[in-house]
């Protein structure tokens, strides 16, 4: 039969053609007679909230009652062979009649074109010629099967109906947003709901029956369904049961209270039956979310559901609001507390579901149409398109396959005027990707002789393994929208929405954090930094956090409330519970928020110093270092409040780890234990300052009894060699950071003890001769000898502070775990030097006693000037006074000879 049809509009198309004719078939006489007349059905939604009823009249004309629907661009009556994507694209208009205005509950006769017949046609639709969409339809019987058995009048006796899911009996009006739906069935002891409302993705539809003794505060007691989509937009409904005016809560014995499932009261119901609801169907269409399900009107579980009494009034409570998704610790949706004014957000009315109402007077027409992903385009983002099945294509009818950007289908692009796009194409050799300015693409020019084509074309096609690289810089020029499409075939892409400059051109650095779901932008100045954190995935609060956890961490939250009031707070968090968020008052400025189809967008600037007046406050150590690291997680969640926080606002994704932004270059990378070069400056450092320079000065201390110059070579070779290693660990770091400031006490240390050490071979150059045997030194020797002592010795004091205040910072970079065994190692270390300096310096005394009393006699190398002890009082030498006058001579480091 299809084949027939197929060959009917074939025909009429080439007559068409050769008649002139625009869309109209051939000519010829309709005839009344019909094996359709009396076929009734129910329109089949499939976007613009198009609903009603259709019956033949005759082979010319067809009735349409109850009929819903918002307006369009160029709507009109539309026939095809089939609702196929190919057939019904090649259809053809069926009646002058226009559809271009909303239409509520309306009924009227459609008159078929004089050269058209039902018997011509397999589907009638209402179709937007503009776009090529496809508002609903209606698919007519086989006339071949209808006419193989006929009727005794030639007709369809009765009436054939096929039910739609998105059609019921009765209708009544919650809010002006939602709305209620039922068929009652009493013989087989149910009743089907449908409730439908314009709200947000992660909102709930609730709807129940009151108990029937309350006289006041009807939701107490109350057995209510609540409806609503997953993250993963998957439609469910679940029987909850009211014992408190609060989100559920497992109690320490183990019971439950709050707005619970029935599963919750009873987790170990062996039969299922303390759930009486069963979901049939549910859809989310042009910002509208429809649900239905049946109930029981008598109930098996007397402790939580109420039997429905059909025949008599009862009072219903319906409730819109947000919902919290399942965690570890809830493994089920919450529906949180509804908030707003009675009538719009809650509610409760009297009901007979055994009368029959109808006042919904139209279909709902929500603000927010658009529901597609949304992906938010800078120069950092790449746009991996592939191809895949159709599952939620946004303007049906569609093919089989569409194209997917990100792993999300067809989803809106949001790019920027100035700011390059990059695509990589791995759709597959038969999709050629290009950008164009036409909705449905499929080389339009062949029909759309003023379509513009901005990038991409038959080249533009690649797969996973050599994926084609595509980039695209719109310009001012560009139009506000343009579409992706494929070359080959039509309404596989949609929207590109063009802006002007934003995030991207407004900060001069960006990364992506943890798990690419929030991007982070920031622009440093002197004494100030603006941030700029946005989400990639939809929710009702942003927050980021610098630390490397969420404990011990501030926090910066951004929200937007039902009114559209915008808030920025900050906060201290010391614990896992909502008593550890605390408050806090950072100055901040130039702050922004804002929620893009449930996209997060906060912008702030705050002092790299807070400059507290009050140092006991915790956002008074919030300081950011530019030259260190900055470590910042993420969290989003359903709910926030400027209120008492509780449990309702936590979290239900969060970074799984802390990235390094390194806020200098302008990068950042995963926390990881230690970066290597600057465990190398470390390493160096440790080598120059706890073991080279040391040993330098304790050669030229203690060894000057040993025979020779050998000391004088030690103290020589030690020293330069520390010199040299602090030189290239220096240039270790600086690298490392691209440059050092001196904001930090361990750089402040640092660099004074390298100052320290490096006038000491400028000193050495300068020491002034030595006076002869029996001279007396002079004043400048004197004084070159205090100097050269006092300076090696304040080197060695700073070099070691900057030793243990650079553990200090690497435990700041990488969290104190990592370092309190350098740390304890470092102390370690040292305290043996000391002990080793300490019995030295003891085997040093006694040998000085022992000379100057004459206890002893021997030496260990000779007598010349080389022996004495250029660090003791100790006169013993040609250039030190006799021990009469009560005179010294102190030489640390004779770097000359």
């Amino acid at each position: 039969m299809i084949l027939r049809w197929r060959l009917s509009i074939a025909a009429i198309c080439i007559c068409a053609v050769l008649l002139g004719c625009d869309s109209d078939p051939v000519r010829r006489t309709c005839s009344n007679a019909t094996a359709l007349s009396g076929f009734m059905s129910e329109f089949k939604m499939v976007q613009h909230q198009l609903r009603g009823y259709f019956k033949v009249i005759d082979n010319c004309s067809f009735e349409v009652s109850r009929f819903d629907m918002l307006p369009g661009a160029d709507v009109c009556w539309w026939g095809a062979v089939s609702p196929g994507f190919d057939d019904i694209t090649a259809g053809f208009v069926i009646s002058d009649d226009k559809l271009n205005k909303t239409y509520r509950n309306d009924s009227f006769v459609v008159s078929l074109r004089e050269n058209v017949s039902l018997d011509q046609i397999g589907v009638v639709t209402v179709w937007d010629v503009q776009t090529e969409s496809d508002f609903g339809y209606v698919v007519l019987p086989n006339v071949s099967e209808v006419t193989s058995a006929p009727s005794p009048g030639g007709e369809m006796e009765g009436t054939r109906v096929y039910g739609e899911p998105t059609m019921l009996e009765n209708c009544r009006v919650l809010s002006g947003d939602y709305q209620l739906r039922w068929t009652l069935d009493v013989d087989r002891d149910f009743i089907e709901i449908g409730l439908e409302a314009a709200t947000g993705m992660q909102n709930y539809m609730a709807f129940g029956w009151a108990n029937p003794n309350a006289t006041s505060d009807f939701m107490m007691g109350a057995d209510v369904a609540v409806t609503g989509f997953t993250e993963e937009g998957l439609p469910f409904v679940d029987d909850y049961h009211i014992t408190g005016y609060s989100e559920c809560i497992i109690n320490k014995d183990g019971s439950a209270s709050g707005v619970c499932p029935d599963t919750i009261y009873e987790p170990n119901d062996p039969i299922g039956s303390v759930n009486n609801t069963e979901f049939l169907y549910g859809h989310r269409r042009d910002g509208v979310s429809f649900i239905r399900y049946r109930r029981k009107l008598s109930v098996s579980d007397n402790k939580y559901d109420l039997p429905v009494k059909y025949a008599e009034n009862a009072t219903v409570i319906w409730a819109l609001g947000l919902m919290s998704p399942p965690d570890t610790l809830r493994p089920y949706y919450l529906p949180q507390n509804h908030g707003g004014e009675e009538s719009v957000a809650f509610g409760h009315l009297v009901l007979n579901v055994s009368e029959h109402i109808n006042d919904c007077l139209g279909p709902i027409d929500a603000e927010d149409k658009e529901d597609q992903d949304l992906i938010i385009v800078d120069a950092n983002t790449q746009l991996v398109v592939t191809s895949d099945e159709a599952l939620h294509y946004p303007n049906p009818p569609n093919p089989a396959k569409v194209l997917y950007i990100n792993k999300k289908e067809a989803p809106v692009l949001r790019v920027e005027r100035g700011v390059p796009v990059k695509f990589s194409i791995q759709a597959g050799h038969d999709v050629a990707f290009y950008i164009t300015s036409d909705p449905l693409g499929g080389n339009a020019t062949l029909r759309n002789m003023t379509e513009i084509i901005y990038a991409g074309g038959p080249d533009s096609q690649g797969v996973l393994t050599s994926p084609l690289e595509l980039t695209w810089a719109p310009d001012r020029n560009t139009p506000d929208l343009v579409y992706y499409q494929s070359l080959y075939r039509e309404k596989m892409g949609w929207k590109i929405q063009v802006v002007d400059g934003g995030l991207s051109d407004m900060y001069n650095n960006s990364v992506v954090l943890d798990d690419q779901l929030v991007n982070f932008y920031w622009t440093l100045s002197k004494s100030s930094i603006s941030i700029a954190a946005r989400g990639e995935k939809k929710s009702n609060y942003l927050a980021i956090g610098f630390g490397s956890g969420m404990i011990r961490s501030y926090a910066y939250v951004g929200w937007v409330e039902l009114n559209g009031t915008a808030h920025v707070n900050t906060y201290w968090i010391d614990g896992q519970d909502a008593s550890s968020v605390h408050p806090t008052n950072e100055n901040l400025t130039h702050v922004r928020c804002r929620s893009e189809n449930g996209i997060i967008t906060m912008e702030f600037t705050r002092p790299i110093d807070p400059l507290c007046s009050h140092s006991d406050r915790p956002e008074c150590r919030n300081i950011i270092d530019p030259t260190t690291p900055l470590r910042v997680i993420w969290a989003m969640g359903a709910k926030w409040t400027d209120g008492g926080l509780t449990e309702s606002n936590m979290h239900s994704a969060t970074s799984q780890r802390p990235i390094r932004v390194l806020l200098m270059r302008g990068s950042a990378e995963a926390e990881q234990d230690l970066r290597p070069v600057l465990a190398v400056h470390g390493f160096m450092m440790f080598l120059a300052w706890g073991i080279l320079l040391p040993g330098g000065i304790l050669a030229a201390r203690y060894l000057k009894h040993v025979k020779g110059n050998g000391w004088y070579k030690i103290h020589l070779y030690l020293q330069y060699s520390g010199l040299s290693i602090i030189f290239l660990a220096l240039l270790f770091a600086v690298a490392e950071l691209r440059g050092f400031r001196t904001a930090s006490s361990h750089v402040k240390f640092g660099i004074t003890a390298i100052v320290f050490a490096f006038v000491q071979p400028l000193n050495a150059y300068f020491r002034p001769e030595r006076p002869a045997a029996v001279e007396q030194s002079s004043s400048a020797r004197v004084a070159w000898e205090y100097f050269h002592v006092i300076v090696g010795r304040c080197g060695i004091v700073f070099g070691l502070v900057a030793l243990f205040t650079g553990m200090k910072h690497l435990g700041e970079r990488y969290g104190g775990e990592n370092v309190h065994g350098l740390d304890w190692a470092l102390i370690f270390w040292f305290s043996i030097s000391a002990l080793s300096v300490m019995y030295l310096e003891f085997q040093e005394k006694r040998r000085q006693r022992e000379r100057i009393f004459g206890s002893s006699d021997w030496v260990l190398g000779n007598s010349d000037d080389d022996e004495t002890d250029l660090l003791s009082p100790t006169a013993n030498g040609k250039d030190s006074l006799s021990l009469t006058t009560g005179r010294m001579e102190v030489q640390l480091e004779p770097l000359n000879r």
